[in-house]
């Protein structure tokens, strides 16, 4: 058990921060003969980097759940107070969220919060729908027991996530969602699945509080995903990914003005 819980794994959403992260602190942080101390200045190159990544991971989180509304303008000065630290950081991990497509410069003069809108989450959808069908066909046509093993664990993960608060669902929902694709071994086409899945969230985030949206049976809806997947049922497999994210892309688009 001990060595399939290490199967359990988070893909990167976005570049790996935590190589750049944990560099070796300083043993002596005087300089010598005049020039400066190379441990004093990766250890202060180390704590900038760790603090833009603090930064650019509260405000993504807090753009995609919706608590930076979409359109909000985002100042520097605010935010800093607001997540406590430096405006170096803010503007790089804003900068950041810009690539993500999370957050708009405006005029070069500032940031915003990306807007919503209906015919954006149709687009959305409308490449999530193809994107993944293919990822998905490919994936389920290199199946092994590996992959199988993970998607299973993953799978549970997600179920007792499901009992737990809304950001641990997510986090294991979206892992459970790329396990199902990673075996295509196409890495391309998989940035561009994560990306356009964390730009789907702020939508889903909107349709969670709707009376028709609880009434759907998401676990029986994941069920039939995996069940197919494991026995290599491509167009099953595929048809009930699709119905999932398309049951959802109706209801959204219902409550969207255009």
């Amino acid at each position: 058990m001990d060595d399939k819980r290490r199967l359990i794994e988070h893909l990167d959403r976005t570049i790996d921060w935590n190589e750049r992260s944990q560099l070796r602190a300083p043993e002596d942080c005087a300089t010598k003969k005049g020039k400066p101390d190379m441990d004093a200045m990766l250890d202060t190159e180390g704590k900038e980097t760790s603090a833009t990544h603090g930064a650019y991971r509260r405000l993504r989180e807090m753009i995609l759940t919706g608590e930076l509304p979409p359109g909000q303008k985002l100042k520097i000065e605010q935010l800093r107070g607001l997540l406590d630290t430096g405006a170096s950081p803010v503007r790089e991990a804003l900068s950041l969220l810009t690539s993500d497509m999370l957050v708009e410069r405006i005029d070069q003069r500032g940031f915003r919060a990306a807007p919503v809108s209906k015919s954006n989450f149709e687009e959305i959808l409308l490449l999530r729908c193809n994107l993944e069908e293919t990822a998905l066909r490919a994936s389920i046509a290199n199946a092994d027991g590996a992959w199988e093993d993970r998607l299973v664990l993953r799978h549970h993960h997600m179920k007792k996530a499901s009992q737990k608060s809304a950001p641990d669902f997510e986090d294991a929902h979206k892992v459970f969602h790329m396990a199902l694709l990673e075996n295509a071994k196409l890495p391309l086409l998989l940035r561009y699945c994560s990306q356009l899945y964390d730009l789907n969230i702020r939508y889903r985030y909107l349709a969670a509080g709707g009376p028709s949206y609880k009434k759907r049976d998401i676990a029986a809806e994941h069920q039939q995903i995996l069940d197919a997947a494991l026995d290599h049922d491509a167009d099953s497999a595929t048809r009930h990914l699709l119905n999932h994210y398309r049951r959802t892309g109706e209801y959204l688009s219902s409550q969207m003005e255009s």
